[in-house]
């Protein structure tokens, strides 16, 4: 079976979970940035909000896009700002909450905006690096942390599963020691050091491979890319 890296294995699980909510459905796609899920919700009606601060170089620290498309948004303002006015069936919020200054009054806010027996779908990183600086200000969000939040804004839990584990996260950041020796430290990585790097990820690859399926790793009570979750409102 072909190895699956972070970004797809998320963009997977999001596109399979928007494209099981039911014809119809509204939804508000929370820190929407581009849109890039608009397209797997063409079964519904999609609404989208972002701040649109993010230009594609923020201050030129850690990780840009360079590029940023902004057009797409139906709705320009903060996160706390949404209207409460009109409920919705589903609200996602992916890849997000690291952007926000205080993600807990941000879940908070999530969960005013979703209906009764309606979906919240959250993905968050639990390891990540540096990235649309300066507006990156936390990681580290753990299956803990949405079991604590759900549990305590009236949401029940349906599916929350891992991207990964300890040893897929060490495969990305081996296969990184290239590029960060480069941009750091201005040189590449000497042909020794490049053979026990590749010598070492092929080890933890083999590691992850019999650490169980992808969703279901068990090093993943130690470490993963981030958490992916689906929670339900319970009836009023």
């Amino acid at each position: 079976m072909p190895r699956i890296k972070n970004l797809k294995a998320r963009q997977n699980w999001v596109q399979q979970t928007l494209e099981s909510i039911p014809a119809g459905s509204r939804i508000l796609d929370v820190g929407a940035g581009e849109c890039q899920y608009k397209q797997y919700c063409s079964h519904l009606n999609y609404l989208s909000q972002d701040i649109a601060q993010y230009d594609g170089k923020g201050n030129r620290k850690g990780l840009q896009t360079q590029h940023f498309d902004r057009t797409q948004l139906d709705f320009v303002c903060d996160l706390y700002d949404i209207p409460e006015d009109e409920l919705f069936d589903a609200v996602l919020c992916t890849e997000v909450l690291e952007h926000v200054v205080d993600p807990v009054r941000a879940v908070e806010k999530l969960t005013r905006l979703v209906k009764p027996e309606g979906l919240l779908i959250i993905t968050a990183p639990f390891v990540s690096w540096t990235h649309f600086a300066p507006y990156h200000y936390a990681t580290g969000f753990s299956e803990y942390f949405y079991n604590e939040q759900m549990s305590n804004h009236g949401f029940e839990i349906v599916e929350l599963q891992p991207n990964g584990g300890f040893f897929d996260v060490m495969d990305q950041e081996i296969g990184r020691v290239g590029s960060v020796r480069r941009r750091y430290g201005g040189m590449f990585i000497d042909p020794i050091s490049f053979v026990c790097l590749t010598a070492a990820r092929m080890s933890v690859r083999i590691m992850a491979a019999l650490d169980g399926p992808r969703d279901k790793r068990r090093s993943s009570e130690l470490a993963t890319f981030g958490w992916h979750m689906k929670a339900v409102r319970r009836a009023a």
